[in-house]
Order: C-alpha cells, then sequence, then structure tokens
C-alpha cells in the first residue's frame, strides 16, 4: 500500500454509476475549488459481509476511477481484497490479497508473493480507496500495543491529534483527527468518528482537496482549518529539532567552490559567513576568525539548488533540504495555503526552502485546474493578474483551459506589471502560438513536443497531452526544418523551458520496473515506498506499444540536450516527489549531452536568475549564503550531488543525514560537523 495519505491522494487523483447492491450504503462526496464536486466515494455493507466501494475522482483531466471490495476478520484485517479499475493516468489496476490461516498471498500488477504470517497482520494495497484506508485503521484501533504489522511489511501507528464537534443542520458530532505513522515518508492524516472502532468521517488534504460525507459539506472548512493547525505544530517541533542556527560568523574551511557562473570547480578555499551572507571566499589556510568553523575535509560546495517546478505542500521542506534544495518555485497551488507556507518559511518555524511564487491562471472548463484563480475573460484575467503583483510574484503561470481569445492581451497585461509569463499551451493552440503572443518559458518537456503533433481540434486537456507524444514522439525527425525552426526561435527569444523529464519517465515504465526516480537510490527508503513505485501509471498493454514509448522518451531527452546547445535556457524542475526528483532530472540533463559542471549552473545560477533572486546561485561575498556540502566529484559524475553532507540556508544549518533519519530514509553522507570556537 502507498501510505494512508499517498493511497488517499492517488485515489483523489486517481466508478461507474453506483451499483445496485442492497444494504446500508455511505455517500461521500469529493470537493475541490472551495465546494466544487469532482468525485464520489460509494461504500456498501452487503449482507455478505462483503463491503463494496466505488471511488471516482476527475480534476484536470484526468483521475482514478476504481471499484474495490474486502471482506474482514474478527480482528479487522483483510481476509480478501480485490480492486480493479484506472490509474490518474490510464493505467490498469488489478489486485488480489487473500490469506487463509496463516498463509498469505498477493498479486498487483506490478509485484505478487506470499507469505506466512502468525496473528494479526494487515496487508497494506498498492492501491486502495479511502475506504480500505479507514479498514485499516479500524484494525489498528483493536490493537493492544498500538501497533499493526502490515504485510509485506512494516508497522503502523498512529496518535489523536485533535478533536472537533461538527454540525450539518441536523446532526452532531465529534470527530478526531488522526495521524499515521509507518507507512511513506511523512505522517498520514484522517478524521474518524469517534467510537471505539472508528469509522472514517472526512479526508482532506489542505489547499487541495476535501472529501467528507455527504450532507455535511459545510464542514469541510472547519475540518481544514484544524487539521492545519494540528499540522504545524508538528512541523514547529520538526523544524525546532532539526534547525541549527548559525548566529553571528561562521567560517567553513578547505573546501572546493563550484564557480557557477563559469561551470567550473576552484581550489580549496575558506568561505565566512556572517548572518546569512556570504563575507568572503579566500584560499584555504588564511588565518580568519570566527564564532565557529565547519571543517570541509575538501568536499564540494555548491550554491543551494533551485526545483524550479515544485507545487509544495508543508510536508515537502524536509526532502528538499536534505536533498541540497534551498530554493523553489512554486508552479501552481492553493493561494491561501502558499500564502501561509511562505509565511512560515520567512518566520523560520517550516523546515522549507524559500519560495518564489508563480500566480496560477486557469480558464473555466469542464477540465479545468482548480488552483490558484479560475476566469471566464479579460477583465477577470487582469484581476488575477493584479492580486498577484500585489502579492509579489513575480510570474504567472498560463494554464490548459485558458480562453485562447484573451490570452495575448493577458500576457501583455503581466508584462506591463513587470511580470514573466509562463505556463502549459492551451487547448487548441501550439508552443509556436503562445511564444507569438509573449510567453517568456513553458513548462515540460510534452507540452514542447506537442507543437509538432497536434492541430487545432487537438483537446490537449485529456490524456491525449501524454499518450500523443508518447505514440508519435519516436518518429519526429529533428532535423526537419519545422523542428530545427522552433528550436532557433526559442533561442533568438530566449523562451525558458523546464522540461521536467524526470517526471515523464512514467510515459516508459512499466509494470513491475521500479520507478527511475528512486531506482538509485532504493536501498536507503522504507519497503513501501520503493514497492508502490513499481506500478505503472500509463497503459503500456504490449512489448510494441513498450519499444515505442520508450523511443519517444529517449528522444525527448535528445531534444533538451539539443535545445541546451542552441542557447535554450535550461532550467531544472520537477513536478514531482521533492528531492529525489531533482537529482534525477540532473542525471538525465548529462544523458541529454550536457557536462556535470554545466549542468550544476543549470541548478543553480540558471533558476536564480529566471526567479530574479539576485541575492542566490552564486557563491561570492555579498550573496545570501545559501550552500552545500558534497562528498565525491559531482562536477565529474553528477550522481555523487545525492551525498550531501551539510546544508546551509541563510542563517540556519542542516545536517541530511538528521532529516533522512527523522523521515526514514537511510543517510547518503556524514555530517559535517560545527565546531564552536568561542
Amino acid at each position: 500500500m502507498k501510505p494512508l495519505a499517498r493511497s488517499l491522494l492517488i485515489a483523489m487523483c486517481m466508478l461507474p454509476a453506483v451499483p445496485a447492491w442492497s444494504a446500508t450504503t455511505q455517500r461521500w462526496v469529493v470537493l475541490v475549488d472551495n465546494g466544487k464536486k469532482a468525485g464520489e466515494q460509494v461504500v456498501t455493507t452487503g449482507d455478505d459481509g462483503v463491503v463494496r466501494t466505488s471511488f471516482i475522482f476527475k480534476d484536470n483531466g484526468r483521475g482514478p476511477e476504481m471499484k474495490e471490495e474486502y471482506r474482514l476478520a474478527p480482528d479487522g484485517t483483510f481476509t480478501n481484497f480485490h480492486i480493479t479499475g484506472t490509474s490518474t493516468f490510464g493505467a490498469k489496476i488489478d489486485e488480489t490479497y487473500t490469506r487463509t490461516g496463516d498463509h498469505a498471498e498477493w498479486k498487483t500488477t506490478a509485484d505478487h508473493g506470499e507469505r506466512t504470517v502468525s496473528g494479526t497482520a494487515e496487508y497494506a494495497p498498492l492501491a486502495g480507496t479511502p475506504q480500505s484506508g479507514a479498514a485499516t485503521v479500524a484494525a489498528l484501533a483493536k490493537r493492544a500495543d498500538g501497533k499493526l504489522p502490515l504485510v509485506p511489511g512494516g508497522t503502523l501507528t498512529m496518535r489523536e491529534l485533535a478533536r472537533e464537534q461538527v454540525s450539518n443542520g441536523k446532526d452532531t458530532k465529534t470527530v478526531r483527527l488522526l495521524a499515521l505513522t509507518g507507512q511513506g515518508l511523512t505522517p498520514n492524516f484522517g478524521w474518524f468518528t469517534d467510537d471505539a472502532t472508528p469509522g472514517m468521517f472526512a479526508f482532506i488534504a489542505p489547499g487541495f482537496v476535501q472529501m467528507v460525507p455527504e450532507g455535511w459539506e459545510g464542514v469541510g472548512k472547519q475540518l481544514e482549518e484544524r487539521q492545519k493547525k494540528a499540522e504545524g505544530e508538528l512541523l514547529v517541533q520538526m523544524q525546532k529539532q532539526l534547525a541549527k542556527p548559525l548566529p553571528g560568523s561562521t567560517l567553513i574551511r578547505n573546501v572546493r567552490v563550484f564557480d557557477s557562473v563559469n561551470a567550473k570547480l576552484g581550489s580549496a578555499s575558506d568561505v565566512l559567513i556572517r548572518d546569512g551572507k556570504i563575507v568572503s571566499v579566500t584560499p584555504t589556510g588564511k588565518a580568519t576568525k570566527a564564532d565557529r568553523s565547519i571543517d570541509g575535509a575538501g568536499r564540494v560546495m555548491i550554491p543551494g539548488l533551485w526545483d524550479m517546478h515544485a507545487h509544495v505542500s508543508r510536508w515537502d521542506g524536509a526532502l528538499h533540504i536534505a536533498s541540497g534544495i534551498t530554493s523553489v518555485r512554486d508552479m501552481g497551488n492553493d493561494n491561501d495555503t502558499l500564502q501561509q507556507i511562505i509565511g512560515e518559511e520567512k518566520a523560520g518555524t517550516l523546515l522549507m526552502p524559500h519560495i518564489t511564487p508563480a500566480g496560477f491562471i486557469e480558464g473555466e472548463s469542464k477540465m479545468s485546474a482548480r488552483n490558484g484563480f479560475v476566469i471566464k475573460n479579460l477583465d477577470e484575467a487582469k484581476k488575477a493578474v493584479d492580486w498577484y503583483h500585489d502579492h509579489g510574484y513575480p510570474q504567472i503561470k498560463i494554464y490548459n483551459s485558458f480562453p485562447k481569445d484573451v490570452l495575448k492581451d493577458t500576457v501583455a497585461y503581466a508584462h506591463s506589471k513587470g511580470m514573466r509569463v509562463s505556463g502549459h499551451v492551451p487547448a487548441f493552440l501550439r508552443a509556436q502560438d503562445v511564444i507569438d503572443d509573449g510567453f517568456d518559458e513553458i513548462q515540460h518537456i510534452n507540452q514542447l513536443m506537442l507543437n509538432f503533433l497536434v492541430d487545432d481540434t487537438t483537446d490537449t486537456r485529456t490524456l491525449e497531452r501524454f499518450y500523443l507524444p508518447a505514440r508519435k514522439v519516436a518518429d519526429l525527425d529533428f532535423d526537419s526544418k519545422p523542428v530545427q525552426d522552433f528550436i532557433h526561435t526559442m533561442a533568438t527569444k530566449k523562451i525558458a523551458s523546464d522540461p521536467t523529464l524526470a517526471t515523464f519517465e512514467f510515459i516508459h515504465q512499466r509494470d513491475g520496473t521500479m520507478s527511475p526516480i528512486i531506482a538509485p537510490v532504493a536501498d536507503h527508503l522504507p519497503p513501501d515506498v520503493t514497492r508502490g513505485r513499481m506500478a505503472a501509471e500509463m497503459n503500456i498493454p504490449d512489448d510494441a506499444t513498450y519499444q515505442q514509448f520508450d523511443k519517444s522518451y529517449k528522444k525527448m531527452v535528445e531534444f533538451v540536450g539539443r535545445m541546451y546547445k542552441a542557447g535554450v535556457p535550461l532550467l531544472a524542475g520537477t513536478d514531482e516527489m521533492p528531492g529525489f526528483t531533482l537529482q534525477r532530472e540532473l542525471e538525465l540533463y548529462v544523458q541529454a549531452g550536457l557536462t556535470p559542471s554545466q549542468v550544476l549552473q543549470v541548478a543553480t545560477l540558471n533558476g536564480a536568475t529566471v526567479a530574479r533572486a539576485t541575492d542566490r546561485g552564486v557563491i561570492a561575498p555579498g550573496k545570501a549564503s545559501d550552500l552545500v556540502l558534497l562528498d565525491g566529484e559531482p562536477t565529474q559524475n553528477i550522481s555523487d550531488v545525492r551525498k550531501v553532507a551539510l546544508v546551509i540556508k541563510g542563517a540556519t544549518a542542516y545536517a541530511p543525514a538528521e532529516i533522512d533519519e527523522a523521515v526514514g530514509v537511510a543517510p547518503f553522507a556524514k555530517p559535517a560537523v560545527i565546531v564552536a570556537t568561542k
């Protein structure tokens, strides 16, 4: 099973009409965008003891559809479990588990196995509806020791964080917020009834989605606010535990400083920082007094990395910082939630990189993404731009359903405010069209490839925006005049791109193979995380389809190399799992033909330049002391970017090994030691 919240979220972003089962039926509605219905869960408990669930969620032109049924043993664990359907991107779901006596056996599209178990043990599905996650919580509640062993492995625990009394005008209930640990890399949260055997009441992903019982839609906001407060208390504790303040001066001795301007590694140096700023960079060995010192031991020092395509949640910061990412660009979020996160980061109470926000603007349609502002006309678009400008956003991001008849004027209006404009290519347009309309940047490699694959009738708000490039890029001639002219236009106009290559590796990932994002670090991660990343996301039914998709993906990597060599500004972004995805992204740039030093320049200086964060991206006097110490030789082997020994973000240091251990990851490098000198 993916961890409970991840399982539910994938369900939220992953059936048909309600089946005609006679028995007790419960309904939940899935809400986005302040109450807009985007899905439902219908649970029927039959007279035969079988619980049957239909789940559907559609947002942003995609989402899962699942049918699930299970039967429980007296201890509340599954004796039989079966789920079918399709995932967010259309991959087949078909998973079965059975337990007979002490024999447990499971089979999914990604793995299969059997195990001898004794006593209580709960199966952890790869795919599951919120309802099956709730059944697991109920089984855990029956355990006197507060621990629930899991199959294939792991142990689940929980604790209560809050209680709330809610009312729908007719009934009043007391519900409990439970935090579950033991699956995934962060706690998972859910609201449950105040019973000896808790039942699921609501699932809230703050700023994104609410799933509440039908008839109780009005309590979602109340529960979300209380959950955000409870999560915030945990996050403050984490920051206090892991942050190492560096007031005054700190001397970092004997480091080889990466020159991000010239993309080359310098000789041994000492770097003096004071109160969050770099004071000097001098040849090592010169006597300098400081409040504390750090022995760099010949390690490589690079500027803090940038992830230029994030959608941050409050729990993302640990994985970002542990990976050396000290700055992120948020490319679309719930505005209120993002403002809260930015405020907490600036106040120093949240473990989180610096955040540069991009204002999300979408057009109204049945397939709209519900982040930021959803507009219908130019006046509403201008009001959205004004709001983002007034709140300090340096750019806006246009999305899939944005009305093309007001696109050019919206871009011009944003430019008049001094803001950059980037985004997806709206439906029924090509990348060349948005460049002509003034875009400064285009997100994602598929949005670029679609330029050569669509006509004015192709609706790229559907899954075709993924399947069309997967099918067609393999046969696209990159030396043809249309492709060469397009690359030349991007280079001449300096149209930037964050291609998010690592994220799009799902295009050629087959069931039973591990996601390339985590394959290189699988030995460091909890088994449930690696198992959850062995399921395909695309529908790849046979070898011929795989070969075509694989060839297409490899050509996308090649295209990024061609763009870079032509002079197109390249940005390192992810739009996926924090931390580990950026590390994989940088490896793919080397595969595209960049040198490791050029890749480090892209991931530091390029990001800071486009984000207009002129105090970052370079190690030089007067710049912010956002610094990363790496073991190994990252300018020769880009994979060494994973060996992070120390991260300094302004006036605070972090030991990635300590962060990794706190979230269940085996460390990648021994921490550099900070020693007080007076």
